[in-house]
């Protein structure tokens, strides 16, 4: 029976913790669905969830239930405390929290109301659910977060000074966990009392004491918050029942043993004097056995907190065994008030009765105190894992795996030093590295024989990324990158997270140590310096710090640094292009594996802070992969500076969930990006994807100072703020020293990016300001910083040379909107403090400016930031960065512009060419006598206006708008110029056509009376012989034996236009001129005066003067060189422009006279040569050089063959139009022809259709080849790449041509005159492509042109003769109709009709006209297409208008071609992409043969100089060119390392040809490099492409 009871009695047992635990898991699920979390069947949240800009967290008391749980983790994550005490808002009537009171019955009478005031019952409808538990809130997070997740919210809590779950039961298996893995990330700082020694360590590693507390049973009092007086009495460490919130129901929370650390700050009023856990176990430990006994084991010291001391009571048996067990008790009796006694050794008791909680705080510090004084057992977290029947979260499969990995390098470091670990495991970052990046620098700053130093110095950097190369794939870095690129997505995150931890904790003790002995030589400092001690004390206390700083540099060893040996490796493999073996360990593939953390999160280095240097191609092979993998998304670059130690990590870490490094001793070093994400919800707010966050190192590191210190915080600061469309600037504490320091670098790299046309915005955030609340007080600050910015500002202003008068001046900035007030950080004094939430409400205004400011902007693309970062980095490295700087994506945009420019061009030039066309024609029919300007731009406004418009889509809707509006107002006006001067050049050209036949008006109207002679004489021969004479030899005999006759009747009153003989009249000025005949026939015979513009050495062409009063150098300088025969480089070079102006005013004097219309006169020639010889006579009236006569002969002769072909052309025109005889002559076969076919009997009207077929002939053909000349000009534009580009791809493609070619004369002419070598490249390349190699196409183009003017000409004979036909007309008007039909397309000469007025027969002559129009096309189609250069239309020619109507101004160094497109770009200067060595253009070292081999964009980062004149005896350093004088003044030359290939080979392979041009030699400074020798053609032509990237 009593069996059977018992049995019953367990029945009952188990059936009612079934019940409960369904009654459990329910309510779980009821709570996890009021907080719209996840259940166990659902994804759980991740880190992902919550980094990302999301929108900002309400301060308002309005969070609805839904949201709380979000709510809370994302206040958490700003570090604000008060995440756990979130004011809901009532979603539903059923929650009693702010619920309307119950009403109980009616109360009529006192004794009814007596009742109900002590009723305990209320209404069977009131409700009961309450609200949630705050604690609830937290522990179902905690549940339903990923194991990540849990990490950084139990960091967090930690952060806040809260207590950690550490032993957690499963909310559905009830199982008891430890989440060991989430106080990973925890550090813990504190200072040991008695001995000030300060520790610092991953909690987990911690050996401490741990004082546990339980409570057994039901207690009237709160064991939370005891513990908390303990700790902390200002803040809730543990949440208890009078905290805010806190409800009677709670789900989650019991059961949970809670942990939490009291930290000494070493100060007398530490609570205790070294680090202690205190543990607390929620619930009735009674109930909870488990956690109970694992709790009493590990502490050192237990406390029991029970509500009586009663024998019989349930809880005798537990107190009696802990009584038992040899550690430490402290029994709490709540209903008794006996004062604190030792009952045996180790074990007290207090009764809590009556006693205030002060003093039993009090009481209990003094116990523990005395207890831990003694030895006892230590706690230390690790020691979690060996408790069996627990889980551990650490031992999941997948996180062991990530350990396991992770443990496998940590193990090859085990028992190292670490400060030996890197050099060791790490070789490419260390000494190699940092001898790379110093000797990088210093290719900057050349000195002596600088391409010998430079080819030195590049020899070098190879050899140092060959040492990398050799020394990388260490076994460390093996492990790291096979782990990285093998394990799968989470397990990868593991071992990231675990080596992480590892490498952390394998410093702490060095660090600790190394901290410690900087934190007192830093006090010392700081001692010497209030004092303004500048005595070699401090310099000696500063020496040390130093060094200890080094230490700790050495000793810190983590993450970032294998990153860091990754881009290492990369660079050095990447820049020698060499392949591993090893698949595993490929190079290539470490980009795609860092863009893949990237993306999901990780800061990534991008400025090395230990080298001061960013590692280029690492960063840029980095943003290409997350380019791929992303796209080229837009993102927000948020910048952020200010002093080290300010708390700008923290500040970024608490505002968008970063994990930037904040401990001490770990600061950042240098500069970190990280991406975030822009949520879905927040996107339609924002023109970018992501904000990209640009940590920095601090500004004036403690460890760096001098003017090293000064020069590290300028670069950073102009780098990260050139980088960032926003930049934070972060002020810490109110010293007035601090912030000038700060702002006074700010200010000037400000002032730098207006000067770079880079703008850029700032908030100024100003930490720890003591009373944030003070409004007064703010605006005074406001207004002091205000003042201080506009100092710094003209500061900046006078040392970068330009005018500010204060600093919004230089940047667009509102002291009121602009600058942020920041509580201060700790609420209270740490390491016990929990964060201030003042801080965290300034983070959360301070992210809603960024964010709104943020929203105006359209951020910038990835690829752009790739570039930035490019251009930055290059210009930082020169010592001027302003002038230095290169936008290359500006460059890029501007290059794409200038192809769009010619593209709009070249559409107004062809439109313009064909309005040409059909003007001419009219002009040449004599249908027009007058060209109006209002005319030809009405005919151009249809084509211009829609350029207008494609201007317009262009710069408004082009990706690069931003970037292209700098230049929109430019190419606007570029554009209108252009039109003009080519409708102006249009009416120009046929207003002289116009002159040109009213000139010849009355030659013309002989040339009608000639013709009608001409027709009407054959008309009468033939039908004097009809019949008589057959067979062409003797119509020709008939004919021939009258033309004569004919001839001479007709041009007998006429006088004939002779022939020119320039070669007497020549020789007449030149003996005029006092030139003897021998030195005429000398310089003819030998045709040396052919190439005086070319010849790279004048000085057998001058001597000097005597009795020249000069400076003692310069004559002797002087004298030297031209007894040598050598002439200073300056000089040489005044003589080659002396001839080219001389070449250039003669030819425009002489082009200028009316030789086509009115025929040449000898006085032409005689007028340019006295105008030369008077500017020679000027220029040596000036110079202490005389010419000898040679010079004067050869000059003159070389300005008479250059006129000569232009005189001769002309004067053939003239005579062809003005000279009877010669026309006459022209028409002998013409005429025969006429003669033969009336002889033969035909009809007037087949003479007459003949006449008009040979007539149509002439003009036909040069319509077609004029059109087609149009034609294969826009087909060449289109497919042909030298033409299809700007100005740079016109100069690549001449300079491959030429190095093709191997033309020394070809180069020479380049060199010395650019335009003529392109204009010759342009008919070279013209020539090949219609006559070789897209012959096919050309005779396709010119087919279809015979073809339009073909059925033109059918359709014209076709109306003019339906109109003659209707209107019964003659011969003469049919004539008239056809000519005026014909007005715009041909030239068609007029035909007297009185030798055909018996033609009626309109359909017959039109018949007779298609008869012949066969022969035409056909002869047209077979026509060579070398009878184009014989037309008015050339395609090479209107592409050399096209083309070379640009910038042709030389470098005054080198000779080097500006290659923008627009002939006059002010303001911009001229520039080239490359320079080139400047003894190209004979530059040499005055008073030697030496030539200078150095490129000019190496010479302007060195310390050399030079004669800017033929007249200086001071010389200019190369750093100052630009005060020179005008000519150097508009020259943009950056300091550049790398120098085009082409032009070193170049040197080489013509090195004897260039000395002997210049009669100089390369010797002495001027010795080649023998490294240029070994490079080929090819690798010379391949790198022209550089010159278009």
């Amino acid at each position: 029976m009593d069996l059977n009871g018992n049995k019953d009695k367990q029945s009952v047992n188990i059936s009612e913790k079934s019940d409960k635990k369904e009654q459990h898991q329910t309510e779980i699920k009821q709570l996890l669905s009021r907080l719209h979390l996840p259940d166990e069947n659902e994804q759980k949240l991740t880190p992902a969830d919550f980094l990302k800009i999301g929108p900002s967290v309400k301060q308002q008391n309005d969070t609805s239930e839904k949201d709380l749980a979000h709510t809370f983790l994302q206040t958490l994550m700003m570090l604000d405390y008060r995440a756990r005490y979130i004011p809901v808002r009532q979603d539903s009537p059923e929650v009693s929290h702010l619920k309307p009171f119950p009403v109980l019955k009616t109360v009529e009478t006192e004794d009814s109301a007596l009742d109900a005031l002590f009723s305990t019952s209320l209404d069977s409808d009131q409700i009961k659910q309450s609200h949630v538990h705050p604690m609830d809130v937290q522990m179902a997070v905690f549940h339903c977060s990923d194991s990540f997740l849990k990490q950084n919210m139990i960091t967090k809590l930690s952060q806040c000074q809260y207590a950690l779950p550490l032993l957690v039961p499963d909310p559905v298996t009830m199982d008891v966990e430890c989440p060991l893995w989430t106080f990973r990330q925890i550090r813990k700082s504190w200072k040991i009392t008695q001995t000030k020694e300060l520790k610092s360590m991953p909690i987990y590693k911690a050996k401490t004491h741990m004082v546990s507390f339980f409570r057994l049973g039901s207690l009237s009092l709160s064991k939370s918050q005891l513990m908390n007086t303990l700790i902390n009495d200002r803040h809730s460490t543990f949440f208890h029942r009078n905290c805010p919130g806190s409800t009677k129901f709670r789900h989650l929370l019991d059961g949970v043993a809670e942990i939490a650390w009291y930290c000494p700050a070493g100060k007398p009023n530490d609570a205790f004097t070294d680090c202690i856990a205190f543990c607390n176990l929620h619930g009735d430990a009674m109930m909870i056995e488990k956690q109970r006994k694992i709790l009493t084991e590990k502490s050192s010291i237990n406390v029991v907190l029970l509500p009586t001391l009663e024998k019989s009571n349930k809880s005798t048996s537990v107190v009696s065994d802990l009584l038992k067990s040899p550690k430490p008790l402290i029994c709490l009796i709540v209903d008794n008030d006996c004062g604190a006694a030792e009952m045996k050794e180790g074990k007290y008791k207090m009764g809590l009765k009556d006693k205030s909680q002060s003093d039993v705080s009090k009481e209990l510090k003094g116990i523990i105190g005395t207890i831990l004084s003694g030895s006892h057992t230590s706690f230390q977290l690790e020691t979690m894992a060996e408790v069996s029947g627990i889980r551990v979260d650490e031992n999941d499969t997948v996180c062991q795996k990530g350990k396991s990995a992770a443990m496998k390098i940590v193990n090859l470091l085990k028992g190292m030093d670490v400060s030996k670990i890197k050099d060791e495991y790490l070789p490419c970052q260390g000494k190699l590295w940092h001898d790379w990046c110093k000797i990088n620098k210093e290719q900057y700053h050349l000195k002596g024989n600088i391409e010998k130093e430079k080819c030195k110095k590049q020899q070098e950097l190879e050899r140092i990324r060959q040492e990398q190369c050799n020394a990388s794939f260490s076994k460390l870095m093996k492990l790291f990158t096979e782990s990285l690129s093998s394990l799968p997505s989470e397990e990868r995150e593991y071992f990231l997270k675990w080596i992480q931890i590892l490498l952390d904790a394998l410093s702490t003790d060095d660090l600790s140590s190394i901290l410690h002995k900087y934190d007192e030589k830093w006090s010392e400092v700081l001692d010497l310096k209030k004092k303004h001690d500048k005595s070699d004390q401090l310099i000696s206390k500063q020496t040390e710090l130093e060094e200890i700083s080094a230490k700790l540099q050495s000793a810190t060893f983590g993450l970032e640094h294998i990153f860091r040996e990754i881009a290492q490796i990369y660079e050095a493999h990447k820049s020698l292009q060499k392949q591993t073996m090893t698949e595993e360990t490929h190079w290539s593939k470490y980009p795609e594996l860092a863009a893949e953390l990237m993306i999901s999160g990780y800061s990534m280095e991008l400025m090395d802070g230990d080298a001061g240097h960013v590692s280029l191609t690492w960063i840029s092979s980095l943003l290409d992969e997350v380019i791929k993998k992303l796209g080229d998304q837009r993102v927000f670059v948020l910048s952020v500076l200010g002093l080290q130690s300010s708390g700008k990590s923290t500040m970024l870490n608490a505002m968008f969930g970063l994990q930037f490094a904040v401990s001490a001793g770990r600061c950042t070093k240098g500069a970190f990006m990280q991406l975030v994400k822009v949520s879905e919800e927040m996107k339609k707010d924002f023109q970018f994807d992501y904000v990209l966050v640009v940590d920095t190192e601090g500004l004036r590191a403690l460890e760096l100072r001098g003017n090293a210190t000064l020069h590290h915080d300028n670069e950073l600061a102009t780098f990260v703020i050139g980088l960032g469309n926003m930049t934070l600037i972060n002020i810490f504490g109110e010293s007035p020293a601090e912030m000038q320091d700060v702002l006074q670098i700010v200010v000037q790299a400000f002032m730098r990016m207006k000067k770079v046309k880079l703008s850029p915005s700032c908030v100024f955030v100003h930490q720890n300001v003591t009373d944030i609340a003070a409004a007064e007080k703010n605006i005074d600050g406001k207004r002091r910083l205000q003042e201080k910015l506009d100092q710094m500002a003209k500061l900046a202003a006078e040392e970068e040379v330009c005018y500010a008068e204060c600093f919004s001046d230089i940047i667009s900035f509102d002291v009121k909107e602009d600058v942020k007030y920041f509580a201060q950080l700790w609420e209270g004094s740490p390491p016990m403090a929990p964060p201030n939430p003042g801080y965290s409400e300034s983070v959360q205004d301070l992210k809603t400016i960024i964010l709104s400011k943020a929203s105006q902007s359209k951020g910038t693309t990835l690829s752009q930031f790739k570039s930035n970062i490019k251009d930055l980095w290059n210009a930082l490295l020169k010592e001027n960065f302003v002038f230095s700087f290169k936008n290359t994506l500006e460059i890029a945009v501007y290059r794409k512009l200038e192809v769009q420019y010619g593209n709009w061009t070249w559409t107004l030039r062809s439109n313009m060419l064909t309005i040409e066309n059909q003007l001419y024609n009219r002009v040449e029919n004599g249908k027009l006598d007058k060209v109006e300007f209002s005319y030809l731009q009405k005919e151009m406004s249809k084509t211009y206006e829609e350029i207008k418009k494609d201007m317009k889509l262009y710069f408004d809707d082009d990706r690069d708008k931003e970037m292209l509006v700098q230049w929109r107002g430019r190419f606007e006006s570029k554009i209108k110029e252009f039109h003009d001067e080519l409708v102006r050049g249009v009416k120009r050209k046929l207003d002289e056509v116009i002159e040109q036949k009213n000139a010849c008006k009355k030659m013309d109207e002989k040339k009608t009376e000639f013709e009608n002679k001409l027709l009407q004489k054959s008309k009468e021969l033939a039908h004097q012989l009809k019949f008589k004479a057959e067979g062409e030899e003797e119509f020709e005999k008939q004919f021939n034996s009258v033309w004569s006759g004919w001839v001479t009747k007709l041009t007998g009153d006429t006088k004939p236009i002779e022939d020119i003989k320039l070669e007497d009249d020549q020789l007449t000025i030149l003996y005029g001129l006092g030139i003897e005949w021998p030195l005429i026939n000398d310089s003819k015979t030998s045709d040396k005066y052919k190439n005086i513009s070319m010849i790279g050495d004048y000085s057998h062409y001058v001597t000097l003067k005597k009795n020249q009063s000069l400076g003692d150098v310069v004559i002797q300088v002087a004298k030297t060189m031209v007894g040598k025969g050598h002439l200073p480089c300056e000089e040489q070079k005044l003589i080659r422009s002396l001839i080219d102006d001389f070449i250039q005013q003669s030819l425009d004097e002489i082009k200028s006279k009316p030789v086509a219309t009115r025929g040449y006169n000898p006085t032409y020639l005689q007028e340019a040569a006295n105008s030369v010889k008077i500017k020679l006579t000027n220029f040596e009236s000036k110079s202490k050089y005389a010419f000898k006569k040679e010079f004067t002969v050869d000059l003159l002769l070389y300005v008479f063959d250059k006129a000569g072909t232009w005189i001769s052309e002309c004067h053939k025109k003239f005579k062809m139009n003005n000279d009877a005889l010669t026309y006459v002559e022209s028409k002998k076969q013409e005429y025969y022809n006429i003669f033969r076919s009336f002889c033969k009997g035909n009809s007037s009207a087949v003479v007459l259709g003949e006449l008009i077929c040979e007539k149509l002939k002439v003009s036909t053909v040069e319509a077609v080849w004029n059109k087609t000349a149009i034609d294969l000009v826009g087909e060449m534009k289109c497919s042909f790449p030298a033409f299809s580009g700007n100005r740079l791809n016109l100069e690549k493609h001449v300079l491959k041509s030429l190095a093709e070619k191997e033309d020394f004369d070809g180069f020479i002419t380049y060199i010395r005159c650019p335009r003529d070598q392109a204009e010759s490249f342009i008919k070279e390349e013209v020539e090949k492509y219609i006559f070789t190699e897209h012959k096919a196409k050309e005779l396709t183009i010119l087919k279809k042109n015979v073809e339009d003017i073909n059925k033109l000409v059918s359709q014209v004979l076709f109306k003019a003769t339906e109109k003659v036909k209707a209107q019964r007309g003659d011969t003469d008007m049919w004539l008239k109709e056809f000519s005026s039909l014909l007005n715009d397309e041909l030239t068609f000469n007029t035909i007297s009709s009185q030798n055909f007025s018996d033609i009626n027969e309109f359909d017959f002559l039109k018949e007779e006209i298609e008869k012949g129009l066969p022969s035409i096309i056909d002869e047209m189609s077979s026509l060579s297409l070398d009878k184009m250069k014989e037309f008015r239309l050339k395609p090479d020619q209107i592409l050399i208008d096209q083309l070379c109507n640009c910038c042709w101004v030389t470098c005054p160094f080198c000779a080097a071609v500006c290659t923008n497109t627009l002939e006059n770009h002010s303001p911009d200067d001229h520039s080239v992409p490359f320079h080139r060595p400047s003894a190209i253009n004979g530059w040499h070292y005055r008073g030697t043969v030496e030539m200078c081999i150095n490129f000019c964009t190496t010479e302007v980062a060195s310390d050399h100089s030079f004669y800017p004149h033929r007249v200086s005896e001071k010389t200019i350093p190369y750093k100052l060119y630009r005060t020179g004088g005008p000519e150097y003044a508009n020259w943009r030359i950056t300091a550049d390392e790398s120098k085009l290939t082409y032009w070193k080979w170049f040197v080489c392979r013509f090195q004897k040809q260039l000395e002997d041009h210049y009669n100089l030699k390369f010797q002495g400074r001027g010795q080649i490099p023998s490294e240029w020798n070994n490079l080929s053609k090819e690798e010379a032509i391949k790198s022209l492409d550089e010159m278009c990237q």
